[in-house]
């Protein structure tokens, strides 16, 4: 039966970065892929100075064609911060999408805000009945699989994976899917000879995981609870 995958990021490009591959992989399988960002308002980043509305819609954009839908919370980089009402909005976000196998933040990151969005994830993707009244806390079901992903050099912080997704067959979409995301953010055609620094980050890493598990490129997670596996 297909599923409901759901990829929560704080910022536009983190489960691009991060998990593209995994989720790419979902698609193919007829899964139904949602990545979630909790900033959606970007008027304080200097990048997106002008631009900020513009980047937001080229994001859902890419998304809708590499078949995942992108949703954006109203936060603002750098002023959210773990609270009621962030906890509350974000559980309700959770309980709309409903899904099967969740992706989040690694906690320890030197960026707050990748801090702040994993422990709302943690929180919500948790204990979003108790956060919600009424009908919502109702529909509210919790999620069976939840893994955890880091966001790369310079950011995540003693980040040690247990769970590997080859991603070798996904590779040419993922590495496109952000090299376009990061054109669209420079405001630059996309030309897919010239990575940026992204790009050669992301195949760094994905490399390095594929050499760890024996496969050329993949995708490394640490599950948030022990699951059973069938490996028989």
């Amino acid at each position: 039966m297909p599923k409901t995958i759901l990829g929560i990021g704080a910022h536009y490009d983190d489960c691009v970065f991060g998990i593209s591959g995994t989720l790419l992989k979902a698609v193919r399988k007829n899964h139904r892929v949602v990545i979630l960002s909790l900033i959606g308002d970007y008027s304080n980043w200097k990048p997106a100075a002008g631009r900020h509305k513009e980047i937001v819609a080229g994001t859902i954009k890419l998304g809708q064609e590499y078949g995942v839908e992108m949703k954006f919370l109203d936060f603002t980089g750098m002023r959210f911060d773990v609270n009621q009402a962030t906890k509350t909005a974000v559980a309700e976000a959770i309980t709309e999408i409903q899904p099967d196998v969740a992706f989040m933040l690694w906690p320890h990151d030197s960026h707050p805000d990748h801090e702040v969005a994993s422990a709302l994830s943690k929180t919500a993707l948790g204990h979003g009945d108790r956060l919600l009244d009424g009908a919502p806390a109702q529909r509210f079901r919790g999620t069976g699989r939840i893994f955890q992903f880091d966001n790369g050099p310079r950011h995540t912080i003693g980040f040690e994976p247990n769970t590997f997704v080859d991603v070798t067959d996904e590779w040419p979409q993922a590495i496109a899917w952000l090299g376009k995301l990061m054109a669209l953010v420079q405001n630059q055609p996309f030309d897919p000879a010239k990575p940026d620094g992204a790009m050669r980050t992301k195949e760094s890493i994905s490399a390095y995981r594929g050499a760890t598990c024996g496969v050329r490129y993949a995708e490394a997670f640490r599950s948030a609870n022990a699951y059973p596996q069938e490996i028989l």
